[in-house]
């Protein structure tokens, strides 16, 4: 340890960090991140279903993102189909493929197929709970999983208070659709139609989740009924690595507050993004490129929260946090030292290196909206925290 803090004294890491937030760009930076983007895997949501059956209010509830974020984000892909990149296309996460139109023409899988070869995938397949005409998505699901049986399935059963008795009923709580068989509270007509969209799914290996999406206004509580249930079957057949960086962590309540929410998902693109830069298999060659990637989450986790990254911002945060963060920027360096698995291990540490620093950024920001700073211990606990915490994530995510 002491033999990195020496380092830090001489190669003036948080100078460097700082540097890079407020000068230019390195050249070739961009092509850089083009690169590394196209590396990384990006999880495939496949999303399956007729129009109006639910789709876009499914990615709303587990990206907390609004409908005309959704709407105004989505691009072309296939034919039939369309994709959403979460957070934004320049750093995805997550990509929600939509395939569009099931039901009213004749839907082939082929081509979807093709342009998500290679990628993680989880099918998500929605169905209205009160539609009995799903017979083109049923012929699609097992058309796919004839093609990738190992692929997993999740049939999301929506509007459920379409199919309430009485329209002044509200949802049955606790949530009662896991209990086989339905417990009596559940309505029989709804119960007896959710059932029989089951059966079209036998024998395929299919997880189903009832849930109700809607707005405050719709006068249903909660809006977002049964996304716990939701995220419980994602998390039980999805890598831990993907829900854990989707999901975020809620260890400190600095981390909760509207702003933090909106920063999460940007923190987790600039992580996955430093994870392939920090594998550049040169040492020191690299790190400019990390640093400068960090420099832009900084800049943008700035902008969310209303202020402008100045020199005295980012004095009086380094000032705070100590040196601590600059020596495990050149621990980085000399990970790679390590024989055969060096280039990986610096990659999964540079991507948690990023991602913790914009987490406790996030908690000094924080203090400042309200006059109340943190001290050193508590962000160094943050810190340690998220950088443990992604480190484990991000060496599941990538594989190594």
């Amino acid at each position: 340890m002491m033999a990195i803090a020496d380092l830090w004294r001489e190669n003036g890491m948080w100078t460097r960090l700082g540097k890079a937030l407020f000068s230019p760009k390195p050249e070739g930076l961009d092509s850089k991140v083009e690169q590394v983007k196209q590396q990384l895997p990006v999880p495939v949501f496949w999303l399956l279903g007729k129009t109006q059956s639910g789709k876009t209010s499914l990615i709303r509830a587990l990206t907390s993102n609004n409908m005309a974020e959704i709407g105004n984000g989505f691009q072309p892909c296939t034919k039939t189909s369309r994709f959403y990149d979460f957070p934004s296309s320049s750093h995805p996460m997550i990509r929600f493929l939509d395939t569009r139109g099931i039901g009213e023409t004749a839907y082939d899988p082929s081509e979807d197929l093709a342009w998500c070869a290679g990628q993680a995938h989880l099918l998500l397949v929605v169905l209205r709970a009160l539609d009995m005409n799903q017979a083109e998505v049923v012929s699609a699901v097992k058309a796919i999983h004839t093609q990738h049986p190992n692929w997993p399935i999740i049939v999301v059963q929506t509007t459920l208070h379409e199919g309430y008795p009485t329209s002044g009923l509200g949802h049955i709580l606790p949530y009662p659709y896991q209990q086989a068989p339905f417990p009596a509270e559940v309505p029989h007509a709804l119960a007896q139609v959710l059932l029989y969209q089951r059966d079209w799914f036998k024998p395929l290996p299919v997880h189903f989740v009832p849930v109700d999406f809607t707005q405050a206004e719709d006068g249903f509580d909660p809006v977002d009924y049964g996304l716990d249930a939701l995220w419980e079957t994602i998390e039980a057949v999805l890598p831990e690595g993907v829900i854990g960086l989707l999901r975020g962590s809620e260890q400190h309540k600095e981390l909760l507050d509207f702003h933090a929410q909106q920063a999460h998902p940007h923190i987790i693109g600039y992580a996955l993004l430093n994870t392939g830069m920090g594998a550049i298999p040169i040492p020191a060659m690299g790190l400019s490129l990390v640093l400068a990637v960090q420099a832009k989450l900084f800049h943008s986790i700035a902008s969310i929260y209303g202020l402008k990254l100045t020199r005295r911002l980012y004095a009086e945060f380094s000032a705070l946090l100590g040196t601590g963060i600059s020596a495990g920027l050149l621990g980085r360096e000399l990970l790679k030292l390590i024989p055969v698995y060096g280039w990986a291990v610096a990659g999964a540490y540079s991507g948690a290196l990023t991602y913790a620093l914009g987490k406790v950024f996030c908690v000094y920001l924080y203090g400042v909206e309200r006059g109340a700073l943190p001290d050193r211990a508590s962000l160094q606990k943050v810190y340690d925290e998220a950088f443990a915490h992604a480190r484990q994530l991000l060496k599941t995510r990538s594989g190594n």
